[in-house]
């Protein structure tokens, strides 16, 4: 029999964890839909659940040494009405889901999830995005690039489960990012695009570009980024077609229900063509 534990504390949700094999929930969004009973039954979860979503400890937002710290059950809505999150971050927010969902969803199961459509995912990795992953020994921080490892696959270990997201503050010159979608809300993307610039003394001291559905994890390319610094907007211009060609092979899209794979990339390589034009 399926078990459903609600913790009234973080310490009793690890305590729970450590003992036996739970499938964290939070706003539920994604594993609802995922688990849903097309006989209008309760919901078919075959695992042991652990409803964390009221664990006050894991809500709330701090703005410290120029990084923001994201509790993991805070909502999608309240971090996007936060001053202290970064634009391009609440942008992508914006983007998800309805009003609705985004009161009950947080960051933390977007992440979770790992979906390769995540729409804050392309944000949080361009932004060197960290995770606090904690246990009943202690916790341990790491790069969300390298927590998520396949569609649906994470570097967590079960008896561990995300409590914090800490983004480090940047001061990016220009900022983008696009979902491409059937719809403009409430839809999964068939592609997602950010990319953000920072400009010193007329040349390039940073610039980073992340394309999220085209590949089993959100592709960036930190080698190519690397390669354009301490140029010129007017040579990354000039060179286009050398940049295009770093990511041609990272960008193997796959056909589904939502798009094909010839589509996708073709709108990827659009989309960052089209962000370097507007630069």
């Amino acid at each position: 029999m399926v078990k459903h534990i609600i913790p009234e504390t973080l310490s009793e949700a690890l305590k729970y964890l450590y003992q036996g094999d739970f499938q964290i929930i939070a706003g539920g969004t994604d594993l609802m839909v995922q688990n849903r009973s097309w006989s209008e039954t309760p919901v078919n979860f075959t695992k042991n659940m652990l409803y964390c979503f009221d664990l006050l400890e894991l809500k709330g937002i701090n703005v410290i040494d120029g990084r923001v710290e994201i509790g993991a059950m805070t909502t999608l809505e309240t971090i996007m009405n936060h001053p202290g999150v970064p634009s391009l971050l609440c942008q992508a927010i914006g983007e998800m889901a309805s009003p609705a969902i985004r009161h009950v969803a947080t960051l933390a199961g977007n992440i979770g999830n790992a979906s390769p459509a995540g729409d804050s995912l392309p944000v949080l990795i361009l932004y060197d995005a960290w995770v606090e992953l904690r246990n009943m020994a202690g916790f341990r921080m790491i790069l969300l690039k390298d927590l998520i490892v396949g569609p649906r696959k994470t570097a967590m270990h079960p008896e561990e489960m995300i409590v914090k997201i800490v983004i480090p503050i940047h001061n990016f010159d220009f900022e983008s990012y696009i979902k491409v979608g059937g719809r403009k809300a409430d839809a999964i993307a068939k592609v997602s695009f950010a990319g953000a610039v920072e400009i010193e003394d007329d040349k390039i001291a940073d610039i980073r570009l992340t394309f999220g559905a085209v590949g089993k994890t959100v592709i960036r390319n930190e080698t190519a980024e690397g390669a354009w610094i301490g140029m010129t907007i007017t040579e990354l211009k000039t060179g286009i077609w050398r940049l295009i060609d770093m990511y041609n092979q990272l960008i193997q899209p796959i056909d589904d229900q939502r798009s094909n794979k010839y589509y996708r990339k073709t709108v990827a390589i659009n989309l960052m063509k089209d962000f370097i034009d507007r630069l």
